[in-house]
């Protein structure tokens, strides 16, 4: 596999590119392609030592996609489809990140991607049009592009706790797994979080640990994934349908194939809701979650879903203190990210785990031996941290980015995210942002796909066009803000704190992150404005840029 792992000396001397990419990671990695493609002079810088961006460091017990594999990777080349087989309906991180490297190997893509190197500063230079770049091994380069394809979940939160540098055994966060198994046999194990990394890492880890002991500030609503392998025969059959399949995904909301979904909880008997919502549990995964369309925005029907789920809960849970504690309540369901699990509930069932509430007795202080909450001491061998991420704007703003006047990109965002369309932030010429804030949510690879492509399209615009400078209006990146707030409002996403509003790293400004109008819409707006030559960014000639 010839995929690089660290700074190529035969390589760093290059300084002038067309386009620079922060991140290797599936949109990165694409990126790179189409440059490619483009017959553009083409970089991605990726501070990780191998491709695959949230897929190589989210490697802890029981990562796995929730989307279905098949889905899940690339639509741009049917040969690749055809020729890469799944080995299960949800993918394991591992393959993944194995299919990431089989992609860039395939295209012979390793030779234009740098790895273990972190782009730390960018700064924009108006005479000469061009970004320049430092790297955290001392490299500069100037671009005439950046795309920062950096991640929406790739920094972590840090742990919050003092006495953590005291502590005497081993601490691991599930964002930051390390590549050596962690042993967890005959260890007494905390896992602080329950969250979508939690869920599926805690019944891997009580089937190894001594004693696992979870401390829950949240319960999260979750639904079974039902994962099971892919045989021959049925791979074959998904390799016929891809056509339609993603059909489907370029034409729906989710960026994913339609399931058969119902208008409304509402229309439906209780008898037909009761045997429709046990059906779709028994198949799990996204099929029970697009069971009905207006369960993000019709609190009645959203209610009628989540009290089937509580329910289930009940029913699977022996303890019912448990069961109470582990129940969802005071807030819609999907207003905070739905989970999908493997034996979760069961898994507090076993004599060796246990849950603490830590909204009734809190977590004090990380100590030499434990963990100590505001009644008692624990003592543990190991604490997994899966407390969740900085999403959207957490990897953008790790870098030190000056625009236009030497205006920090920090600054400009102080009060929240703006960013016209998800893809470029006024006072930063010839800069673009994929997987970031401002896109459609829940869209997968094909979100990552299309906005590459659209990109690359609004750069061929401006070279056919001697353009030196693309940058969103003001007026436009305003106007974009309140159209996510407004479509926010309208849906379950403001009764709950959650990342979507930032709400999860202190200190972050309270602003939705994500547009909730459909991936479907999105890509029919962004045709329109490419078809009509790209209003709301301000396109300035090469002429009047060197004036």
């Amino acid at each position: 596999m010839v995929v690089p792992t660290e700074v190529d000396e035969a390589t760093s001397d290059m300084k002038e590119l067309d386009l620079l990419i922060v991140g290797a990671g599936f949109g990165g990695i694409y990126a790179v392609h189409r440059a490619r493609q483009m017959g553009l002079k083409v970089r991605a810088y990726e501070k990780g030592t191998g491709v695959g961006g949230t897929w190589y460091y989210n490697r802890y017990p029981g990562a796995r996609c929730d989307v279905d594999s098949v889905d899940y990777s690339y639509a741009f080349s049917d040969e690749l489809q055809q020729e890469w087989n799944w080995s299960e309906k949800f993918s394991p991180q591992a393959e993944i990140l194995e299919y990431t490297e089989h992609v860039v190997d395939r295209f012979g893509l390793g030779s234009d991607i740098q790895l273990n190197t972190a782009i730390t500063k960018l700064d924009y230079d108006e005479e000469r049009n061009r970004w320049d770049v430092e790297t955290n091994h001392g490299e500069t380069i100037s671009a005439r592009w950046v795309l920062l394809a950096a991640g929406l979940l790739t920094v972590p939160k840090p742990p919050p706790f003092p006495g953590l540098e005291s502590f005497g055994g081993e601490w691991f966060q599930t964002s930051r797994w390390p590549k050596e198994p962690v042993d967890f046999k005959g260890k007494r194990v905390a896992v602080v979080g329950t969250g979508s990394s939690a869920i599926q890492a805690i019944p891997v880890i009580a089937e190894e640990a001594a004693q696992l002991t979870v401390f829950q500030r949240t319960p999260n609503f979750s639904i079974p994934a039902r994962n099971r392998p892919l045989g021959e025969t049925e791979m074959a059959e998904f390799k016929a349908t891809y056509p339609e399949r993603r059909r489907q995904a370029w034409g729906s909301g989710g960026g994913l194939p339609s399931a058969n979904s119902f208008a409304s909880a509402l229309d439906l008997s209780e008898e037909e809701f009761e045997a429709e919502m046990e059906r779709r549990w028994e198949i799990g995964g996204l099929t029970f979650l697009y069971t009905f369309r207006d369960f993000r925005t019709n609190l009645e029907s959203n209610e009628r879903i989540a009290e089937f789920i509580r329910a289930k809960i009940a029913e699977e849970v022996d303890d019912p203190a448990v069961a109470e504690m582990l129940t969802p309540r005071g807030y819609p369901f999907g207003a905070k990210r739905p989970c999908f699990d493997t034996d979760y509930w069961a898994t507090f069932n076993r004599d060796n785990v246990d849950l603490v509430d830590v909204n009734a007795t809190p977590i004090e202080a990380i100590t030499e031996t434990g963990l100590r909450t505001s009644e008692r001491e624990f003592e543990f061998d190991i604490i997994v941290f899966a407390i969740g991420f900085d999403a959207y704007t957490g990897a953008i703003l790790d870098i030190d980015i000056h625009g236009r006047d030497g205006r920090s990109l920090a600054e400009h965002w102080s009060e929240g995210a703006r960013i016209y369309l998800g893809a470029s932030v006024s006072g930063f010429p010839n800069l673009f942002v994929i997987a970031g804030p401002g896109r459609p949510v829940n869209a997968g690879l094909m979100h990552h796909e299309h906005s590459v492509d659209w990109l690359m399209g609004l750069m061929e615009h401006a070279r056919r066009n001697d353009v030196a400078e693309v940058e969103a209006t003001a007026e436009a990146e305003e106007e974009w803000s309140r159209r996510i707030e407004k479509a926010a409002m309208g849906t379950v996403y403001p009764k709950v704190k959650s990342w979507y509003w930032g709400t999860n790293i202190e200190g972050k400004p309270h602003k939705f992150l994500v547009l909730l109008e459909g991936f479907d819409v999105y890509q029919e707006l962004t045709r329109q404005i490419a078809e009509e030559g790209y209003p709301g960014f301000t396109l300035v000639p090469e002429c009047a840029a060197v004036v």
